[in-house]
Parts: structure tokens; C-alpha cells; sequence
């Protein structure tokens, strides 16, 4: 399994987070691409289905954005995606003692909400790619890459409205995507906010947007999955808990990867984020320490200069050690959220060894 950076070094203290992915002396747990390619391929009828169901203008973005197409329709030479909101949707369902055809419907409407966001934060961030080619905004045009967000969302709601006990499973998608609106709308403030002073951004304040913006889908996707296989109300909550601390963690290890990850593996350049004076977790926790390096840093990110120079004043100032620590801490919540409660032992070792590669590895 690759290693988090240095910076972001593996848990010490014994923990089932710990579960080597796929390697001999862990029975029934296979390597995780393997989970991820089985739960797709049950998911996958389902949401080409759902997508076909769509306006042909609208299904051609929709199939664009998945990777299933090029502009125009032509199919892909190789589709995209790794589909991780699916597989924790069917083994949410597994973990609860259902078959993993229980959380297909959760799968597909997760699926379409999360690609919903991607195409309006695109638009948001002025972002002109993703997976190296261009947005869907790009390829189309904002109105119609709106558009198709908008249908995507539609779609995903009456996806799910029709699954056995749907409208309760509306509820908690509904949930999850105020929480995603309300941390995407945090993310968006923050750009116009100081670096210094009492209007700062607190990493408090980030963990919350974090929480919000990448925590709330995950939860949504374990947490519906197992309802929808008939979990009990704690368990699918624990799993609700489980995955926004796992949204946190991720997100905290993406903001390492945005300015010391290697451009051939994370697909940006090296310094990235701070080339966009992004405020993520490593910087905010260097400005949050009174020290000369984090003085010095302010001053760095107002000018916009000498980028080498600045990454290492947010490792200096300790930036990059408080993201190591704080990755850490939300593995061992996500731990304690899913000891808390009874769950299919073998779907629950898949599950935890899905959760330490999307932390692990740079999706």
C-alpha cells in the first residue's frame, strides 16, 4: 500500500485501520481495487440505466463527465473514475447482512449527486479540467454544464424516491446535500478572508467546512447502503460518522498532496495550492502558531512569491506536521465509529481497508 507523505506517517498504535490490503494473513479481505472494481461492476447497469433515462443532450454530459464518452458521444477509450461513494454504498449494505444489490440504488443516487457537484464546483473554481480533460463546462459551456448538474440531481433524487424505503432515504440524501451546499458555500467565503488577524480561517472553522463539504457524500453513501439493507438506525448513523471523519481526513491528506505531492501521481503542479493561494489545512495550521515562520509565511502568500520558499515556511512553522496529526486523529474516529456498532465482519474488513486507501492514496 503507498505510504501517506512523509509528512503524514502511518499510525503507530496497533488499529483494524492497520489491515494490510490484500496480502496473505488477512482472510476475506481482498486488495481494494478488487472491491472497488466488483462493487462497481454491480453498480454500473444501474446508473448507465438511471443515466439513460435522462435527455439525450443532458445523458451525453452525464456519460461526458463519467468518462464514459468524448464531446459528441464517441465512446471513451478508457473510463474514469473509481467509483468510491458506490463501493461504500454496497458494502454499507453488506455490513448491515444484506446482499450488496440492496445499496445499488444509494450507489446510483450518490454517484449522480457527487457528479451534480463536481460539475457546478467546477464552474465555481473556474476550474478548465479534471482527470486531465477538459470540464464539462469547458467542453459544453457553463449554461449547459449547469443544466446537466441540475438533472443529475433530479435523476438522483427520483433514483432513490423509487428504491423500497425510499422517501426515509430521500431524507437523509437531503441531509447530506444541505450539509455539502453549506460546506462548499464556507469553502467560497474563505477565498476573500485574511491570512492574519481575527478574521482569519481557524482550522476549526476548515475541519467543519471539510466535514461538510467531502465528509457529508461519504457518510451519505455508507450510511444509505445500509439502510437500504435494513441496518438498524444506529449502525447506518455510525457509518454516517465513520465516513465524514474518514471526508476530513481525506481532505486534509489532498491539501498535502496540493503543495509537496508528486505532479505525476497527484496530476498538478508541485506547490499548486499555493500557486492559487488556496487556504487549506496545512497552511491554516502554520498562520495559527505565533512564530517568526509564520509571520514570515504571511507575508510570502500576500505577495504571491517564491513559492519553494513558501512551502517550506508551512513546514517550518509546523503545517505540515499538524495535518499528519490531524489525518490521524479523524482514521481513529473513523475506527471508533465502526466499533461502536455490530456489523458483517467480512464486508466490515473490506470496508475498513477501503477507508485506509482513500486516506492512503491519492484518488
Amino acid at each position: 500500500m503507498t505510504a501517506l507523505p512523509s509528512a503524514v506517517p502511518a499510525p503507530t498504535a496497533p488499529s483494524a485501520l492497520r489491515i494490510p490490503v490484500g496480502v496473505p494473513g488477512v482472510p476475506g479481505v481482498p486488495g481494494v481495487p478488487g472491491v472497488l472494481g466488483r462493487c462497481r461492476a454491480l453498480v454500473r447497469p444501474a446508473l448507465r440505466e438511471a443515466v439513460g433515462r435522462m435527455h439525450p443532450w443532458m445523458g451525453e454530459m452525464a456519460a461526458y463527465s463519467f468518462g464514459w464518452c468524448e464531446v459528441g458521444g464517441t465512446p471513451a477509450a478508457a473510463p474514469g473514475g473509481k467509483g468510491v461513494r458506490q463501493a461504500l454504498a454496497v458494502l454499507g449494505a453488506e455490513a448491515a447482512g444484506a446482499p450488496g444489490r440492496a445499496g445499488v440504488p444509494a450507489a446510483v443516487a450518490v454517484e449522480l449527486v457527487h457528479t451534480f457537484s463536481l460539475l457546478h464546483d467546477d464552474i465555481m473554481d473556474g476550474d478548465a479540467a479534471r482527470r486531465r480533460r477538459p470540464t464539462v463546462w469547458k467542453a459544453y459551456g457553463t449554461g449547459p454544464a449547469v443544466l446537466a448538474g441540475d438533472a443529475l440531481f433530479a435523476l438522483a433524487v427520483e433514483t432513490l424516491a423509487a428504491a423500497p424505503g425510499g422517501p426515509r432515504a430521500v431524507r437523509v440524501l437531503s441531509v447530506a446535500l444541505a450539509d455539502l451546499v453549506r460546506g462548499q458555500a464556507d469553502d467560497l467565503l474563505f477565498a476573500a478572508r485574511p491570512w492574519r488577524g481575527p478574521g482569519r480561517v481557524r482550522p476549526a472553522e476548515y475541519r467543519a467546512m471539510a466535514g461538510h463539504k467531502t465528509g457529508a457524500l461519504l457518510g451519505c453513501a455508507a450510511a444509505l447502503g445500509a439502510q437500504l439493507g435494513g441496518a438498524a438506525p444506529p449502525v447506518a448513523d455510525a457509518l454516517d460518522r465513520a465516513g465524514r471523519h474518514l471526508g476530513i481526513a481525506f481532505q486534509v491528506v489532498d491539501d498535502v498532496l496540493g503543495i509537496w505531492g508528486d505532479p505525476a501521481v497527484t496530476g498538478k503542479p508541485v506547490h499548486g495550492d499555493l500557486r492559487e493561494r488556496k487556504k487549506t489545512y496545512p497552511v491554516l495550521a502554520a498562520l495559527d502558531r505565533d512564530t517568526r515562520a509564520a509571520r514570515r509565511l504571511a507575508a510570502h502568500l500576500d505577495t504571491g512569491e517564491d513559492l519553494e520558499e513558501a512551502a517550506a515556511l508551512v513546514e517550518s512553522a509546523g503545517g505540515r506536521s499538524a495535518a499528519g496529526t490531524e489525518a490521524r486523529r479523524h482514521l481513529a474516529a473513523v475506527e471508533a465509529a465502526l466499533a461502536d456498532v455490530p456489523l458483517e465482519q467480512g464486508a466490515a474488513d473490506e470496508l475498513r481497508a477501503l477507508l485506509e486507501y482513500l486516506v492512503r492514496r491519492n484518488l
